[in-house]
């Protein structure tokens, strides 16, 4: 209490009248609900490749995969947000792990998901029937209603990490979850998807599908035209050209054709390389992100404090607190956020320092 509510017995009953009604009074919390910056109660941090993969194998080892399980996913819990199995308020992220010649039977949900696979080949995940080879590099879409299963065809596990939009259908009740086959409803192995032999060709439209789609109908975008549109950035800039986000930081979005935005609505997919010796400048951004090392090594600022990160490491950055990169021996990073959230709510709001 206050002095005043300590002197005011009326004032102190109003109080205690408030609470008894399920009411409370703007005047007593209004730098809680309306701070002047965004204050996210998720903090920034790393998760170290060298610790989730050894723990994920354990999980291989003693935790069986199937109905019951459904899927061997290790979430990534913000010390911040008090336990809860989520990486940042929007966003879910984890380390699936499949092990030899095993199956995670088909469902599917409300929620937007995504694999991104950092090492290992051999799982092919099954969307809606249709089977899509999964290797190291590849980024791959589950769209929100859309069923889908994994299953490894060889005889060493694989890991990956996944993402989703878990917290953000949580916390707005529109969550809906179904049970599908107990297998998967293809298990043949193709080299290429049927999605991608429709739509994944540079700057070309199948005119069958002419309709705006929420989510991109490509399935996977593979690591070989990812690389080679980085490679080329850098290139170009060597030559004297354009073509980089930041001097010797070259970058690509993954993009929905249908619509030339996002490929998910509520999910930010992006991919970043910086050169040897180059930097980033420090940046704020309303919204949250999580990063993947992919390959290489390098220093991250988040807010006060600095990281080494390697490969496979895996860093939070949430709302409007600052970050920068930088690296002597290069680093390529997958990185994805909530940015499409924040952008249809007109929420989002960038500050770049003018130094590194």
């Amino acid at each position: 209490m206050t002095d005043i509510e300590n002197t005011d017995p009326e004032l102190a009953q109003l109080y205690t009248d408030f609470a008894a009604e399920n009411l409370n009074p703007l005047w007593t919390q209004l730098g809680d609900l309306m701070p002047m910056v965004p204050t996210s109660k998720a903090v920034p941090f790393v998760w170290k490749w060298s610790t989730l993969y050894p723990l994920a194998q354990r999980a291989g080892d003693l935790v069986p995969v199937g109905r019951g399980g459904e899927r061997r996913a290790i979430a990534l819990a913000n010390p911040g947000l008090g336990g809860v199995p989520y990486v940042t308020p929007t966003l879910w992220a984890a380390i699936q792990y499949l092990g030899p010649r095993e199956t995670a039977p088909e469902h599917r949900h409300s929620q937007n998901a995504f694999r991104f696979v950092v090492e290992g080949e051999g799982v092919w995940t099954v969307v809606n029937g249709d089977p899509v080879a999964m290797r190291r590099g590849d980024f791959l879409l589950t769209p929100g209603w859309a069923f889908h299963g994994h299953h490894n065809e060889t005889d060493r596990p694989m890991a990956w990490i996944d993402g989703l939009d878990i917290p953000f259908v949580r916390y707005t009740d529109t969550g809906f979850f179904e049970f599908g086959a107990d297998g998967v409803t293809d298990e043949s192995t193709p080299d290429i998807s049927r999605s991608e032999r429709l739509w994944a060709h540079p700057g070309l439209r199948p005119l069958i599908g002419l309709d705006a789609r929420t989510s991109s109908p490509i399935a996977c975008y593979r690591w070989e035209h990812t690389d080679r549109a980085l490679s080329e950035q850098l290139a170009l800039e060597d030559e004297g050209h354009a073509a980089t986000v930041e001097p010797g930081h070259a970058a690509v979005r993954y993009t929905n054709p249908t619509t030339g935005g996002d490929v998910m609505p509520t999910i930010r997919a992006e991919f970043h390389r910086l050169r040897p010796s180059a930097a980033t400048r420090t940046r704020q951004d309303v919204g949250s992100t999580v990063f993947q090392v992919f390959e290489g090594e390098g220093r991250f600022r988040l807010g006060e404090h600095t990281h080494d990160v390697a490969k496979g490491d895996m860093i939070v950055v949430p709302s409007w607190v600052p970050w920068s990169l930088e690296t002597d021996a290069g680093i390529d990073l997958f990185a994805f956020s909530d940015a499409p959230i924040v952008e249809r709510l007109h929420f989002h709001r960038t500050h770049i320092s003018e130094g590194a």
